[in-house]
């Protein structure tokens, strides 16, 4: 088995390192200063704080029971590039929610083993290939998209903004904190970056 991590000091102790030599894990690391390496490990950690920081109380010390329910409801959203929930990636067919028996869904029964395999390993084969074509054709679309668009925004006086604020209380976790403040009139703008706002 091999474990890919990045440089978390959590993942380079000598506790860590004699942990994986004792159940014969590979341990390789990411190449410092190249965050493509790990980016969508990253991008899912920055959705499930992003998730969380609008849930969890004043104190932070409620987190953890927030992450079970947002991981189901992730695991069973479509996404919109794919048309897919992950767990229908993963797995085959879609996850039987609480609804689902409580409305009594009913899903497939197979007649055998082997046949249920046949089914799976077909399922999943199509799945992955319209994930794919679904990515591609999603791929090419954004970078038309942001080729058309690439150009600052302005904004103009009256007009309602969010703003960016990444001001710290202080013994909270920095990254289950919001960043931005509701929104803002924009009074007057100062520059072509740069607006003077209000409450």
């Amino acid at each position: 088995m091999i474990l890919h991590s990045d440089h978390g000091t959590n993942f380079n102790s000598a506790l860590f390192t004699k942990l994986c030599e004792l159940l014969g894990i590979l341990k390789t690391q990411t190449t410092a200063l190249h965050p493509e390496s790990d980016f969508m490990v990253e991008r899912f950690n920055r959705t499930i704080l992003n998730h969380l920081s609008l849930f969890v109380s004043r104190n932070q010390t409620d987190w953890d029971t927030h992450l079970p329910l947002f991981l189901l409801a992730y695991r069973s959203a479509e996404q919109e590039v794919t048309e897919l929930t992950p767990a229908e990636m993963l797995f085959g067919p879609p996850l039987r929610l609480p609804c689902d028996i409580l409305f009594g869904q009913l899903s497939e029964t197979p007649s055998s083993p082997n046949e249920y395999m046949k089914n799976l390993e077909a399922r999943l084969e199509s799945v992955h290939a319209f994930a794919r074509e679904r990515i591609k054709l999603a791929s090419e679309r954004m970078k038309t998209r942001y080729d058309s668009r690439a150009t600052h925004h302005h904004f103009k006086q009256g007009d309602l903004v969010w703003m960016y604020n990444p001001k710290r209380r202080r013994g909270l976790s920095p990254k289950l904190q919001q960043n931005w403040e509701r929104p803002y009139t924009v009074v007057k703008k100062l520059n072509d970056v740069v607006y003077r706002v209000q409450r």
